[in-house]
Protein backbone atom coordinates (compact mmCIF):
# COMPACT_ATOMS: atom_id res chain seq x y z
CA UNK A 1 0.00 0.00 0.00
CA UNK A 2 1.24 3.43 -0.81
CA UNK A 3 1.28 5.21 2.08
CA UNK A 4 1.88 8.59 0.69
CA UNK A 5 -1.47 8.37 -1.06
CA UNK A 6 -3.96 9.71 1.29
CA UNK A 7 -7.82 9.14 1.21
CA UNK A 8 -10.40 10.20 3.82
CA UNK A 9 -13.97 8.80 4.42
CA UNK A 10 -15.91 11.75 5.28
CA UNK A 11 -18.12 10.38 8.04
CA UNK A 12 -21.68 12.48 9.05
CA UNK A 13 -23.09 10.67 11.91
CA UNK A 14 -25.97 10.92 14.68
CA UNK A 15 -26.49 7.65 16.56
CA UNK A 16 -24.74 4.92 14.63
CA UNK A 17 -23.74 3.28 17.10
CA UNK A 18 -25.22 -0.29 15.81
CA UNK A 19 -22.56 0.83 12.39
CA UNK A 20 -20.08 2.90 13.45
CA UNK A 21 -17.63 0.12 14.33
CA UNK A 22 -18.20 -2.33 11.68
CA UNK A 23 -18.22 1.04 9.31
CA UNK A 24 -14.93 2.02 10.69
CA UNK A 25 -12.85 -1.60 10.91
CA UNK A 26 -14.19 -1.83 7.59
CA UNK A 27 -12.52 1.67 5.99
CA UNK A 28 -9.05 0.59 8.37
CA UNK A 29 -8.43 -2.87 6.93
CA UNK A 30 -9.22 -0.82 3.15
CA UNK A 31 -6.88 1.71 3.75
CA UNK A 32 -8.82 4.56 4.07
CA UNK A 33 -8.82 7.03 6.93
CA UNK A 34 -11.98 8.34 8.55
CA UNK A 35 -12.80 12.15 9.44
CA UNK A 36 -15.98 11.78 11.40
CA UNK A 37 -18.23 14.95 12.08
CA UNK A 38 -20.72 14.12 14.41
CA UNK A 39 -23.67 15.72 15.19
CA UNK A 40 -24.49 15.50 18.84
CA UNK A 41 -24.68 12.24 19.00
CA UNK A 42 -26.86 11.17 22.42
CA UNK A 43 -25.47 7.26 22.08
CA UNK A 44 -22.16 5.61 22.29
CA UNK A 45 -21.23 6.40 19.00
CA UNK A 46 -19.08 8.98 19.68
CA UNK A 47 -17.13 6.80 23.01
CA UNK A 48 -16.73 4.02 19.83
CA UNK A 49 -14.90 6.29 17.30
CA UNK A 50 -12.61 7.65 20.07
CA UNK A 51 -11.39 4.39 19.96
CA UNK A 52 -9.94 4.77 17.15
CA UNK A 53 -8.51 7.86 17.08
CA UNK A 54 -4.67 8.32 15.92
CA UNK A 55 -5.71 4.22 14.60
CA UNK A 56 -7.66 5.31 11.54
CA UNK A 57 -9.67 8.19 12.77
CA UNK A 58 -7.83 11.16 11.92
CA UNK A 59 -10.60 13.62 13.65
CA UNK A 60 -13.90 13.48 15.20
CA UNK A 61 -15.47 17.78 14.67
CA UNK A 62 -18.66 18.37 16.16
CA UNK A 63 -21.60 19.70 14.38
CA UNK A 64 -24.28 20.83 16.77
CA UNK A 65 -27.97 19.40 16.19
CA UNK A 66 -30.80 21.57 16.02
CA UNK A 67 -33.64 19.26 16.85
CA UNK A 68 -33.86 18.07 12.98
CA UNK A 69 -32.00 16.09 10.84
CA UNK A 70 -30.34 18.65 8.43
CA UNK A 71 -28.50 17.27 5.71
CA UNK A 72 -27.25 20.16 4.08
CA UNK A 73 -25.62 21.42 7.00
CA UNK A 74 -23.89 18.25 6.58
CA UNK A 75 -22.80 18.07 3.04
CA UNK A 76 -21.60 21.76 3.65
CA UNK A 77 -19.12 20.95 6.18
CA UNK A 78 -17.68 18.34 4.13
CA UNK A 79 -17.43 20.39 0.97
CA UNK A 80 -15.37 22.94 3.66
CA UNK A 81 -13.43 19.75 4.72
CA UNK A 82 -12.56 18.73 1.03
CA UNK A 83 -11.38 22.18 0.29
CA UNK A 84 -8.93 22.60 3.48
CA UNK A 85 -8.20 19.08 4.08
CA UNK A 86 -4.68 17.72 3.06
CA UNK A 87 -5.27 14.28 1.16
CA UNK A 88 -5.26 12.99 -2.47
CA UNK A 89 -9.09 11.64 -2.67
CA UNK A 90 -12.68 11.57 -0.68
CA UNK A 91 -15.15 9.81 -0.21
CA UNK A 92 -18.31 10.91 0.95
CA UNK A 93 -19.97 8.10 3.37
CA UNK A 94 -22.21 7.08 5.95
CA UNK A 95 -22.22 4.90 8.40
CA UNK A 96 -24.54 2.57 7.05
CA UNK A 97 -22.56 1.70 4.01
CA UNK A 98 -19.94 -1.10 3.36
CA UNK A 99 -17.69 0.06 -0.05
CA UNK A 100 -15.15 -2.21 -2.12
CA UNK A 101 -13.51 -1.50 -5.09
CA UNK A 102 -14.24 -4.07 -8.32
CA UNK A 103 -11.91 -7.10 -8.86
CA UNK A 104 -8.98 -7.40 -9.39
CA UNK A 105 -8.84 -5.05 -6.90
CA UNK A 106 -8.17 -6.48 -3.47
CA UNK A 107 -8.84 -2.84 -1.28
CA UNK A 108 -10.48 0.83 -1.86
CA UNK A 109 -6.82 1.84 -1.70
CA UNK A 110 -5.67 0.01 -4.11
CA UNK A 111 -8.68 0.63 -6.60
CA UNK A 112 -8.71 4.55 -6.24
CA UNK A 113 -4.68 4.39 -6.83
CA UNK A 114 -5.20 3.11 -9.48
CA UNK A 115 -8.03 4.78 -10.80
CA UNK A 116 -6.05 7.79 -9.82
CA UNK A 117 -2.94 7.43 -11.91
CA UNK A 118 -5.02 6.36 -14.94
CA UNK A 119 -5.48 9.80 -15.31
CA UNK A 120 -9.92 9.60 -13.78
CA UNK A 121 -11.32 12.08 -10.91
CA UNK A 122 -14.07 10.47 -9.86
CA UNK A 123 -15.85 6.97 -8.99
CA UNK A 124 -19.16 6.31 -8.85
CA UNK A 125 -20.81 3.37 -6.98
CA UNK A 126 -23.66 0.61 -7.86
CA UNK A 127 -25.75 0.52 -4.91
CA UNK A 128 -26.93 -2.68 -3.75
CA UNK A 129 -29.54 -2.53 -0.46
CA UNK A 130 -29.64 -5.15 1.96
CA UNK A 131 -32.63 -6.28 3.75
CA UNK A 132 -34.21 -8.62 6.69
CA UNK A 133 -36.73 -10.07 5.15
CA UNK A 134 -39.59 -10.45 7.70
CA UNK A 135 -40.31 -8.66 10.64
CA UNK A 136 -39.23 -11.43 12.94
CA UNK A 137 -36.03 -11.32 11.70
CA UNK A 138 -32.89 -9.24 13.15
CA UNK A 139 -29.26 -9.05 12.46
CA UNK A 140 -28.90 -5.99 15.07
CA UNK A 141 -25.59 -6.80 17.32
CA UNK A 142 -24.75 -9.48 14.55
CA UNK A 143 -22.05 -9.20 11.84
CA UNK A 144 -24.96 -8.62 9.82
CA UNK A 145 -21.90 -7.88 6.38
CA UNK A 146 -21.70 -11.38 6.67
CA UNK A 147 -24.85 -12.72 7.92
CA UNK A 148 -27.51 -10.55 5.83
CA UNK A 149 -27.53 -12.55 2.43
CA UNK A 150 -30.98 -10.84 0.69
CA UNK A 151 -30.80 -7.65 -1.97
CA UNK A 152 -31.87 -5.44 -4.27
CA UNK A 153 -29.94 -3.52 -6.65
CA UNK A 154 -30.87 0.03 -6.61
CA UNK A 155 -30.84 2.05 -9.24
CA UNK A 156 -32.87 5.12 -10.33
CA UNK A 157 -30.32 6.78 -12.59
CA UNK A 158 -27.23 5.86 -14.28
CA UNK A 159 -24.03 7.87 -12.51
CA UNK A 160 -26.19 8.02 -9.20
CA UNK A 161 -23.90 7.62 -6.51
CA UNK A 162 -20.41 9.61 -7.39
CA UNK A 163 -18.94 9.83 -4.49
CA UNK A 164 -15.42 9.23 -4.36
CA UNK A 165 -13.51 12.27 -6.30
CA UNK A 166 -9.85 13.30 -6.39
CA UNK A 167 -8.78 16.24 -4.49
CA UNK A 168 -7.98 18.89 -7.62
CA UNK A 169 -7.63 21.84 -5.65
CA UNK A 170 -11.35 22.96 -6.79
CA UNK A 171 -14.28 23.93 -4.84
CA UNK A 172 -16.65 21.07 -4.91
CA UNK A 173 -20.37 20.40 -4.38
CA UNK A 174 -22.27 17.92 -2.30
CA UNK A 175 -25.33 20.19 -1.29
CA UNK A 176 -27.26 20.55 -4.67
CA UNK A 177 -27.80 16.17 -5.46
CA UNK A 178 -28.30 15.74 -1.77
CA UNK A 179 -24.83 13.67 -1.12
CA UNK A 180 -25.58 11.41 -4.27
CA UNK A 181 -23.14 13.33 -6.92
CA UNK A 182 -20.11 14.88 -6.45
CA UNK A 183 -19.64 18.19 -8.44
CA UNK A 184 -16.86 20.23 -10.12
CA UNK A 185 -14.96 21.28 -12.89
CA UNK A 186 -13.98 18.44 -16.04
CA UNK A 187 -14.59 15.51 -13.63
CA UNK A 188 -13.67 12.53 -15.07
CA UNK A 189 -15.82 9.47 -14.06
CA UNK A 190 -14.11 6.21 -14.25
CA UNK A 191 -15.05 3.38 -16.27
CA UNK A 192 -16.32 0.97 -14.42
CA UNK A 193 -18.44 1.41 -11.01
CA UNK A 194 -17.19 0.48 -7.49
CA UNK A 195 -19.58 -1.04 -5.02
CA UNK A 196 -21.88 -0.29 -2.10
CA UNK A 197 -23.58 -2.11 0.34
CA UNK A 198 -26.10 -0.63 2.03
CA UNK A 199 -27.62 -1.72 5.00
CA UNK A 200 -30.25 0.72 5.53
CA UNK A 201 -31.76 -1.13 8.74
CA UNK A 202 -31.10 -4.47 10.72
CA UNK A 203 -34.95 -4.99 11.88
CA UNK A 204 -38.44 -3.82 11.75
CA UNK A 205 -37.71 -2.37 14.90
CA UNK A 206 -34.66 -0.23 13.82
CA UNK A 207 -36.41 0.95 11.10
CA UNK A 208 -39.35 2.24 12.64
CA UNK A 209 -36.94 3.64 15.54
CA UNK A 210 -34.59 5.13 12.88
CA UNK A 211 -37.06 6.48 10.66
CA UNK A 212 -40.22 7.05 13.09
CA UNK A 213 -37.95 9.40 15.51
CA UNK A 214 -36.37 11.20 12.96
CA UNK A 215 -37.56 15.10 12.39
CA UNK A 216 -36.61 16.34 9.06
CA UNK A 217 -35.51 20.05 8.32
CA UNK A 218 -38.23 21.62 6.76
CA UNK A 219 -36.26 23.41 3.65
CA UNK A 220 -35.09 20.37 2.84
CA UNK A 221 -39.03 18.83 2.60
CA UNK A 222 -39.69 21.61 0.34
CA UNK A 223 -37.05 20.69 -1.65
CA UNK A 224 -38.31 17.07 -1.91
CA UNK A 225 -36.28 14.99 0.27
CA UNK A 226 -37.13 12.74 2.96
CA UNK A 227 -40.63 12.34 1.91
CA UNK A 228 -41.48 9.00 2.28
CA UNK A 229 -39.22 8.81 5.66
CA UNK A 230 -40.79 11.78 6.73
CA UNK A 231 -44.17 10.13 6.33
CA UNK A 232 -43.25 7.07 7.74
CA UNK A 233 -45.79 4.66 9.35
CA UNK A 234 -44.57 1.30 10.73
CA UNK A 235 -47.63 -0.21 9.53
CA UNK A 236 -47.22 0.23 6.16
CA UNK A 237 -43.70 -1.33 6.09
CA UNK A 238 -43.15 -3.84 3.23
CA UNK A 239 -40.38 -5.90 3.38
CA UNK A 240 -39.81 -8.07 0.94
CA UNK A 241 -39.59 -11.82 0.62
CA UNK A 242 -36.78 -13.86 -0.32
CA UNK A 243 -37.86 -14.70 -3.49
CA UNK A 244 -38.13 -11.03 -4.26
CA UNK A 245 -34.39 -10.12 -3.95
CA UNK A 246 -30.78 -11.63 -4.50
CA UNK A 247 -28.86 -13.89 -2.64
CA UNK A 248 -25.23 -12.82 -2.22
CA UNK A 249 -22.44 -14.97 -3.18
CA UNK A 250 -19.23 -13.29 -2.33
CA UNK A 251 -18.58 -9.31 -1.32
CA UNK A 252 -18.15 -8.64 -4.98
CA UNK A 253 -20.18 -10.79 -6.82
CA UNK A 254 -23.14 -8.97 -6.59
CA UNK A 255 -25.86 -9.17 -9.68
CA UNK A 256 -26.63 -5.71 -11.52
CA UNK A 257 -29.47 -6.93 -13.70
CA UNK A 258 -33.75 -6.17 -12.61
CA UNK A 259 -33.03 -2.34 -11.11
CA UNK A 260 -35.04 -1.10 -8.61
CA UNK A 261 -36.12 2.13 -8.83
CA UNK A 262 -37.42 2.91 -5.71
CA UNK A 263 -37.16 1.27 -2.26
CA UNK A 264 -40.00 -0.25 -1.63
CA UNK A 265 -40.65 -1.33 1.79
CA UNK A 266 -42.05 2.06 2.28
CA UNK A 267 -45.10 0.31 0.85
CA UNK A 268 -46.53 2.76 -2.05
CA UNK A 269 -48.69 5.11 -0.47
CA UNK A 270 -50.22 8.27 -2.19
CA UNK A 271 -47.66 9.64 0.02
CA UNK A 272 -44.37 7.67 -1.10
CA UNK A 273 -45.71 7.45 -4.94
CA UNK A 274 -45.23 11.71 -4.35
CA UNK A 275 -42.52 11.19 -3.32
CA UNK A 276 -40.79 9.58 -5.72
CA UNK A 277 -42.18 11.77 -8.26
CA UNK A 278 -40.59 14.75 -6.25
CA UNK A 279 -37.37 13.43 -6.02
CA UNK A 280 -37.49 12.28 -9.66
CA UNK A 281 -38.18 15.70 -10.99
CA UNK A 282 -35.69 17.15 -8.46
CA UNK A 283 -32.50 15.07 -9.78
CA UNK A 284 -34.07 14.91 -13.10
CA UNK A 285 -34.05 11.09 -13.03
CA UNK A 286 -36.06 9.42 -15.81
Amino acid sequence: MDKKFKIVALLAVRNEEIFIKRCIEHLILQGIDIYLIDNESSDSTVAIAEKFLNKGVIHIESLPYDGSFDLTSQLAIKERIAQSLDADWFIHHDADEIRFAPYPFKTLHEGILYVNNAGFTAINFDEFVFLPTSREESFEGTNYVDEMLYYYYFAPKKLRRINAWKNTGQEIDLCSSGGHRVKFKKIHIYTYNFILRHYIFLSHDHACMKYGSRTHNKSELKRGWHIERHGFDPEKIQLPHKNQLKKVATDRDLDTSDPWAHHRFFGESKLSYLARKAFHKFFNFK
